[in-house]
């Protein structure tokens, strides 16, 4: 099912790249922080293309719920705690200064794009001390946040921090504005980069700069980001027939975190997150459905959808050199949930290093950095995370023969005396892959709630017949033979 930002804007469509060329920089990547990254840089007069492998933001951008704002959570104390006071003010104020500037575009260039201003809420059941607590961290660090138990939720809350002065818009509408006049190619798939070359399956850029907004860097070398970050999932409904909701609010308990946002006629319903690969009993689609009639008994979706998230282990983006080896290559990457601000921080700090302006708060957001205190748990649990799925599900017996999977069912089954993936159609046709990731070759797991085969180390996505949904993975899942996932196929020598 569209999103509902699909279904409300007509979006341009761009040629596809021929041939050979040179150019100043070359964005990899057209959904917003691609296209805004692009956007500045020409307003700055320099010279930059956009290399799009599908349509523009027709990737996880059409898939956010569109909230600009600095409410990221429970997450100012954290980082006062884990990565110090400096830090974190840079963090909140680079965040607020990309809440600005969606403002200060939209009103000069005269953007329509429903950019409404509204508070934006983090509530809770039960932490009310860890509420208050928040509150003081982001005052300290010169954010609008206060305390308050009143909200327009349809249940009763213990308490909830209020932002004030952030917003919310139509996402595409803004991508459509910002992307006119720019230099984009569309369907060109990039299969790799070499240099300062850039190589699609349709021809070669060569770029002094190249930057990488492909949600997750497709390069693995150097960077080596699959070691430090890990996807997530989350589910949208586009209700009506509800009461009206004017702000933007967000759960903060631990798997209660229920998300409301008005667009127009509409209410977005979110919540139902988990890690990429591990939703084997599915049902996220009915828990939003179940709890939105418990509070509006009437209401009606219009649409249901999910999004993917990228998570870095300190839990800050990865804005800046992909590395200390590769002059002239940038990323933007790792935006948690909060995509709107992140793109547009993303978008303002890499234009500041390709004109080589000073910006403050890069040194926090540098994919260089290192918080010991803030990284050491989440990198060794992702650690055993890609251990476990990289070597012991190679071990488990397969779940069931092929003839075994009813209609729309899928599962893991022996296939020519191999472990492989098959999913049973509405029709009754079979279709076999292999379990296992081009990526890094870590095993596939099946969602039930989208039909899919879902890496559980780094988020790659395939539907049931084996084509690829989200990277990093840049290439199909085999389909007729399905490789043997016993461990007697060499995989690619990575260092």
């Amino acid at each position: 099912m569209d999103t509902i930002w699909e279904k409300t804007v007509d979006m341009p469509s761009f040629p596809a790249f021929q041939g050979r060329k040179k150019v100043e920089t070359a964005v990899i990547g057209g959904g917003i922080a691609g296209i805004l990254t692009a956007y500045l840089l020409a307003l700055e007069g320099r010279e930059v293309l956009v290399l799009e492998a599908d349509r523009i933001g027709s990737g996880q951008t059409k898939g956010t719920t569109a909230k600009i704002t600095v409410s990221h959570g429970l997450i100012y104390q954290k980082l006062i705690r884990e990565v110090g006071r400096e830090q974190a003010r840079q963090y909140a104020l680079m965040n607020q200064t990309a809440v600005r500037k969606y403002r200060e575009l939209i009103k000069d260039h005269q953007i329509d794009c429903d950019f409404k201003e509204c508070s934006s809420y983090l509530y809770s059941n039960y932490q009310e001390e860890a509420l208050k607590e928040e509150v003081h961290a982001a005052q300290s660090l010169g954010l609008p946040a206060d305390y308050t138990s009143q909200t327009e939720l349809p249940f009763s809350v213990k308490g909830a921090v209020r932002y004030t002065g952030q917003a919310r818009f139509h996402p595409l509408k803004f991508l459509k504005a910002a992307a006119e006049g720019l230099e984009i190619y569309e369907q060109t798939l990039v299969t790799d980069v070499e240099r300062n070359k850039i190589i699609t399956d349709r021809g070669i850029v060569e770029a002094e700069n190249i930057v990488f907004t492909t949600h997750y860097p497709i390069m693995n070398r150097p960077g080596y980001y699959f070691l430090r970050m890990h996807q997530e999932r989350s589910y949208v409904l586009a209700l009506t027939g509800t009461d009206h909701i004017e702000d933007m609010y967000l759960g903060v308990d631990p798997n209660d975190g229920l998300s409301f946002r008005p667009y127009g006629p509409y209410l977005l319903f979110g919540g139902g997150g988990h890690r990429t690969g591990e939703n084997l009993l599915g049902g996220q689609y009915q828990m939003l459905e179940s709890n939105a009639r418990r509070y509006w008994g009437n209401c009606r979706v219009e649409s249901a959808w999910s999004a993917q998230d990228c998570m870095t282990i300190d839990s800050i983006p990865y804005i800046g050199y992909y590395s200390f080896s590769k002059t002239g290559w940038y990323v933007a990457t790792g935006f948690k949930k909060w995509g709107m601000s992140s793109s547009m921080a993303s978008a303002l700090l890499i234009t500041d290093y390709i004109i080589e302006k000073r910006n403050a708060f890069a040194h926090v957001f540098s994919p260089q950095r290192l918080h010991l205190k803030a990284s050491a748990k989440s990198l060794a649990k992702e650690g055993m995370v890609t251990a476990r799925n990289f070597v012991l599900e190679r071990m488990k017996i397969p779940d069931e023969e092929a003839a075994h999977l009813k209609k729309g069912q899928g599962g893991v089954i022996e296939y020519e005396g191999k472990k492989a993936g098959a999913y049973r159609d509405e029709k009754g046709i079979v279709h076999v892959v292999s379990l296992t990731c081009p990526h890094l070759g870590c095993i596939l797991q099946w969602n039930p709630e989208e039909l899919s085969w879902d890496c559980p180390c780094h988020g790659s996505r395939f539907d049931y017949k084996g084509n690829l949904i989200d990277n990093p993975a840049k290439e199909d899942l085999t389909h007729e033979k399905p490789e043997c996932i016993s461990g007697d196929k060499k995989k690619e020598e990575l260092f």
